[in-house]
């Protein structure tokens, strides 16, 4: 058995554990421990992502518009691009165009370039849509694929590069906190330890919570199932737009030959290693089918990943407000991989106990609207 002494141990191996330890590693000694063979494992690796700043609450916009120029300018360690052009197309079925109209009022401080289509606009951007099944629809034309690999192994490369050591089949099984100092225990015996640890466990976040003995940020990890299906042969996957019902029946996001497809569920759940939920893809299906020319009956593949929120779907990040030295990373619900510069670099900030950085506030984001203790 050995024993290792850091500054910080993040728990978590996704985006967010990754992310915050990059910028934690500039000036401090850390470790990542993760309980999987492999990082990103979990929702990570499973994320069908974009970068959208229509998407979640006004906290959660503010920390992607805080992430844009990163993403688009990212440092050395990451491959490039990151983000690549993808355009948003939000539609209304009937009775349901004043909602839209709302939608887009409520986004345009984060999204200015959002705008109202006509139908007849929106059916030519996605031939498949039918036009007699909705009654209006936006687009967001600034909205951007992300490589979701390329930004995760960045920050892995990141991270290391500046010292920091990643463990993986690292489960933390015990968390004690003596004189100032946290000891892991991890399973083959080995401990390291540190001042902080971070919670970057995702699902697992208010798990690793009681170990440390820290009250729950009361998280909900959420099932998000995705199927991918055959594009007919007469479009063109590369030009269209993803396209999102305003009432979260579905989304669909073209890919290189075919179509990613979600019902957009969110079914409560324990943390596990979640599968796709057949009920919901036929009931996606059905939805798909009402509103477009598509047609379809035949399931390509599927996979299912967890989506944690806090009650207020924002994250929740600082320190515990009753446990010394437990820094909470968590809460990230389904926007983690859009937001995570942004997060990250106000996350490191609240740690240092400096200003968050100015793009974040300028945004309307406190330390307060994340706060653990804000419950």
């Amino acid at each position: 058995m050995t024993a290792t002494a850091f500054d910080v141990v993040v728990i978590g191996g996704g985006i967010a554990g990754v992310s915050i330890g990059y910028e934690l590693a500039a000036d401090r000694r850390v470790c990542l421990v993760e309980q999987e063979g492999t990082l990103a494992f979990h929702t990570t690796g499973r994320s069908a992502a974009l970068y959208l700043e229509t998407f979640g609450n006004a906290t959660v916009r503010a920390l992607t518009g805080a992430s844009r120029a990163f993403l688009t300018d990212p440092s050395e360690e990451f491959d490039r691009p990151i983000l690549t052009p993808r355009p948003y197309l939000v539609f209304a079925r009937e009775g349901r165009g004043d909602a839209l109209t709302a939608f887009r009022d409520e986004v345009r401080r984060q999204a200015p370039a959002v705008e109202m289509l006509s139908v007849d606009d929106a059916a030519a951007l996605v031939p498949y849509l039918r036009r007699d099944a909705i009654e209006s629809a936006l687009i967001d034309p600034t909205a951007m694929d992300i490589d979701v690999h390329a930004l995760h192994q960045g920050y892995v490369r990141g991270l290391r590069r500046r010292g920091g050591e990643i463990r993986t089949r690292a489960t933390a099984t015990a968390l004690e906190r003596a004189n100032g100092t946290w000891t892991v225990t991890l399973p083959d015996g080995d401990t390291v330890s540190a001042a902080v640890v971070v919670d970057a466990a995702g699902a697992w976040a208010d798990a690793v919570a009681d170990l440390a003995g820290a009250a729950p940020a009361g998280l909900s990890p959420k099932i998000r199932t995705i199927f991918g299906v055959d594009a007919p042969d007469s479009l063109t996957t590369s030009t269209l737009p993803v396209v999102d019902d305003l009432d979260a029946a579905f989304y669909i996001r073209p890919e290189a030959n075919g179509l990613l497809c979600s019902p957009a569920d969110e079914t409560p759940s324990h943390p596990h290693d979640v599968r796709p939920a057949d009920l919901e893809i036929a009931r996606a299906i059905e939805s798909i089918n009402e509103v477009t020319d598509l047609n379809l009956r035949h399931v390509r593949s599927s996979w299912a990943g967890l989506r944690t929120f806090a009650p207020d779907r924002s994250p929740v990040v600082g320190f515990d407000p009753g446990v010394d030295g437990f820094f909470w990373f968590a809460g990230q619900g389904g926007y983690g991989i859009q937001m995570a510069d942004g997060l990250a670099r106000a996350g490191a900030a609240i740690f240092r106990g400096v200003e968050l950085p100015a793009e974040v506030v300028a945004g309307g984001v406190q330390a307060d609207d994340v706060a653990p203790d804000r419950f």
